[in-house]
């Protein structure tokens, strides 16, 4: 298995996941955040045409994330999954395009499913949103955990986490960085940084040093703010936690160009 961010920021998000068994290739993309015909390009830059997806997995109905999911899975016929809450929040938006609804897959947030060959865990997660997940991918041999989007790592999360071979890991913030932002108003800087907002470094530093990392070799940092945090804020945070092995596992996904693929 190996994953490839095609853009991780406010101003959208999407996760590349591509699996081999055998003569079979399962290819999903978590989230959507871009427009159509700019995920289309990221892709291709990517190698993969719109056709070769077997399915989208959403984790909550935000923009930047679920943006130009429904425009692109009608545009290409590629099956769309989601919680129950995303489906309701999302209404608005699907009652423009009622011929999507066969496209629409809904899950329990709280049990295991399949999807083109592959173990999908969903994780429920704090934020603000109607019913937000994010997920742990099988494919037998690996396990890729991805992170984003949640204020706080619950006992829940953490335990989801265990025995995970690679994890994409929201640093979405630094506080310092956001508490002296005077673009940002008090009401969206307790937002952010509250309980059912984003990750700190800090954070995601305290989760990352509470999983089980025996099999971890790969730590992707995602969702940096451009405002509120730095690269190398972020990558130092993590780095608290793995010590010697933070230069060879930690990668930085950016906003522009995504990471280029992985092997998990």
């Amino acid at each position: 298995m190996r994953f490839s961010s095609l853009g991780s920021g406010s101003e959208g998000n999407a996760l590349l996941i591509e699996a081999v068994d055998g003569t079979r290739t399962a290819r999903l993309l978590i989230d959507c955040g871009f427009g159509r015909r700019e995920a289309e390009r990221r892709l291709q830059a990517a190698g993969c045409a719109p056709g070769m997806l077997d399915a989208i997995l959403v984790t909550h109905e935000h923009a930047d994330h679920i943006g130009g999911v429904f425009r692109f899975a009608r545009a290409h016929g590629v099956a769309v999954h989601l919680t129950h809450g995303t489906l309701r929040a999302a209404a608005p938006m699907l009652s423009e395009m009622p011929e999507i609804e066969p496209l629409l897959r809904v899950f329990d947030s709280h049990r295991p499913f399949e999807c083109a060959g592959l173990r999908i865990e969903p994780v429920a997660v704090p934020h603000d949103a109607r019913e937000p997940v994010q997920y742990v991918v099988d494919d037998g041999r690996c396990r890729l955990g991805v992170l984003t989007d949640l204020g706080q790592g619950t006992p829940h999360v953490v335990r989801a986490l265990s025995r995970l071979d690679a994890l994409v890991l929201e640093c979405n913030h630094d506080a310092q960085m956001l508490a002296a932002n005077p673009r940002y108003p008090a009401a969206l800087k307790r937002r952010i940084a509250g309980p059912w907002g984003h990750l700190d470094n800090r954070e995601a530093a305290r989760i990352l040093a509470a999983i089980t990392r025996s099999r971890l070799h790969t730590g992707v940092a995602a969702h940096l703010s451009r405002h509120n945090n730095r690269p190398e804020l972020a990558h130092r945070a993590l780095a608290s936690v793995l010590a010697s092995q933070a230069e060879e596992v930690i990668r930085i996904a950016d906003q522009e160009c995504g990471l280029d693929w992985i092997t998990v």
